[in-house]
This record gives structure tokens, C-alpha cells and sequence, in this order.
């Protein structure tokens, strides 16, 4: 594939992360039934589930997680930019789109494609438990643990990576490399 020439290695093959999705899905589905959560039935008082994909790199890791948690749930898309253009540190969150305003008594998953400062996670989380969700669960795919500069952690964590910028499977530079199926570290 000629992007690859782009990509000084690769971090996380396509298939382990097919097979930790499907893990993830199945973690996520088996916590929230053992909370009480009724899956079956999202009219019930309280058992109903929403998922907040943060977009747009978690665009391809929530297609494929939702896949596998066979449940009734509502999605809904939040973007927010911390990596500006060709930025690879995080420049801080700005909200591009606002949160839905009624997950008052829901069960919340917010999911990203990579906990790196932290800063996105924790302002969607204050964001979210204003509006007093039943519960509020994130996942990331992707974690660079001891980068965080905010006590922040997700509930759900796909794989550790090293402090290294990656792209692929949904993460980009400059808006590209999303459509890569892998997680590569970008050549300098």
C-alpha cells in the first residue's frame, strides 16, 4: 500500500484490533446488564443507552464497536478538534458541535479514538454529568499511559501505546491516513 511509506512502523495490526473491538463490545455489553441495565427494553425508566462518538477520529473504532454490542442504543456525534491541521501535540479542545441536552437519566458511552492530555475527555465529562446521566462509562481505543497531564482515565482501554503520533484506523495528520486499517507511528 503506498501510504505505507509514510509510516516509520506499525504499531497495531488490523486484526489485533479486530479481535480487541469484538473484546471491548462484549466487556461493555456484560457491564452494563451486571449494573442493572435493561438492555432489552431502552423504553424502561433509566435503561436507555447512548452512545457519544467523538468525532471524527473515532469515526471508524465506534463503526465497528457498535458492531459488536448486539443491544438496542442511540448514537449520537459530538466533534471537537484538539490537533489542528498539522499539529501534533494537542492544542486544547474546542467544541465544534454541541452535546445533546437530554441525557438526564441515560446511560452514557463516550467513546474516542485516543486518551493522550486527557484535556478532550475531561471536558466532555464535565459537559456530560451536568446533565446528571444515569451513568456515564468512556472508552478509548487508544491510550499513551503517563502522558495525561489531568487525572483522567477511561473505563474501557483498547491498547497502551508509547508517546509516538499515530495515524490510521480512523486517527489522522492534516486530515489524512484515517482510511488506513492498521495504527501506524507517522515518519517525521
Amino acid at each position: 500500500m503506498a501510504l505505507q511509506r509514510d509510516f516509520s512502523t506499525i504499531l497495531i495490526e488490523r486484526d489485533r484490533i479486530a479481535q480487541r473491538v469484538h473484546e471491548l463490545g462484549h466487556e461493555i455489553v456484560r457491564d452494563l446488564r451486571m449494573s442493572g441495565v435493561n438492555l432489552d427494553d431502552p423504553q424502561a425508566p433509566a435503561s436507555r443507552v447512548v452512545i457519544i462518538a467523538v468525532m471524527t477520529g473515532a469515526i471508524v473504532f465506534v463503526a465497528d464497536l457498535i458492531r459488536e454490542m448486539p443491544v438496542k442504543l442511540h448514537i449520537e456525534l459530538v466533534a471537537v478538534s484538539s490537533y489542528p491541521g498539522t499539529s501534533v501535540e494537542s492544542k486544547g479542545v474546542k467544541m465544534k458541535t454541541a452535546l445533546p441536552s437530554d441525557l438526564a437519566d441515560s446511560h452514557v458511552l463516550l467513546i474516542d479514538d485516543i486518551l493522550d492530555s486527557g484535556q478532550t475527555l475531561q471536558a466532555l465529562i464535565g459537559l456530560i454529568q451536568q446533565q446528571r446521566p444515569a451513568s456515564l462509562r468512556t472508552c478509548v481505543l487508544l491510550r499513551k499511559p503517563g502522558k495525561a497531564k489531568i487525572d483522567v482515565r477511561a473505563d474501557y482501554v483498547g491498547f497502551d501505546i508509547p508517546d509516538e503520533f499515530v495515524v490510521g484506523y480512523g486517527l489522522d495528520y492534516d486530515g489524512l491516513y484515517r482510511n488506513f486499517p492498521a495504527i501506524a507511528v507517522l515518519r517525521r
